[in-house]
Formats: structure tokens, C-alpha cells, sequence
């Protein structure tokens, strides 16, 4: 079972008492009317499926029910960080730009 720190609480809690939201740093297209619907069900429906470093969208559902972001290892589920969502992660993946 994982132990998630939220940064909220400021407690590790066990992995029960959150969901996984999917990626995080989602960017929402600053014209949605102006995409054709190729460019619109790709921003909803596919998302990065990393070997690795991946950044993630987490939800404290039993706790401060507050959306947070995790940094975790999808091979080995070592959780690198969390953060608070409109932070910027310290620990970078393979396909974060610089």
C-alpha cells in the first residue's frame, strides 16, 4: 500500500484514502471552438502512460478533499513528492520541457 503525503494536511495517509485524477499539468486549449474535433478528443482522451517518472493528479477524498499532485515512479511506485496543483514539480520527467 502507498503512503501519500498530502500537502495539505501536512500528513502521510494510506493510499485508501485518495484517488488517482489521472495526469497532471493538463493545459486546457485557450480557444476550444477553434480546434477541429481530432485536436479536441486528443486534449480528452489521450494521456501520457510513462515507463517511470510520471506526474500525477491526486484527490484527498476522506481528508481535506483538496487536489494535489504526486510525482511518482509508475515502475517501482516510489513517490518522489507531492505538491500543490499551480506548483511546479522539483523532480522532472523524461518528457518535461526545461
Amino acid at each position: 500500500m502507498l503512503h501519500i503525503f498530502c500537502p495539505h494536511c501536512h500528513e502521510y495517509r494510506e493510499e485508501d484514502e485518495f484517488h488517482y485524477r489521472g495526469q497532471a499539468h493538463i493545459v486546457r486549449p485557450k480557444d476550444p471552438e477553434a480546434l477541429t474535433d481530432e485536436e479536441w478528443g486528443s486534449y480528452l482522451f489521450f494521456r501520457k502512460n510513462p515507463k517511470g517518472i510520471h506526474h500525477e493528479l491526486w484527490y484527498h477524498v476522506t481528508g481535506c478533499r483538496q487536489f494535489f499532485n504526486v510525482t511518482r515512479d509508475t515502475v517501482t511506485y516510489k513517490i518522489h513528492e507531492s505538491y500543490k496543483v499551480g506548483e511546479q514539480p522539483a523532480v522532472k520527467s523524461e518528457g518535461d520541457v526545461a
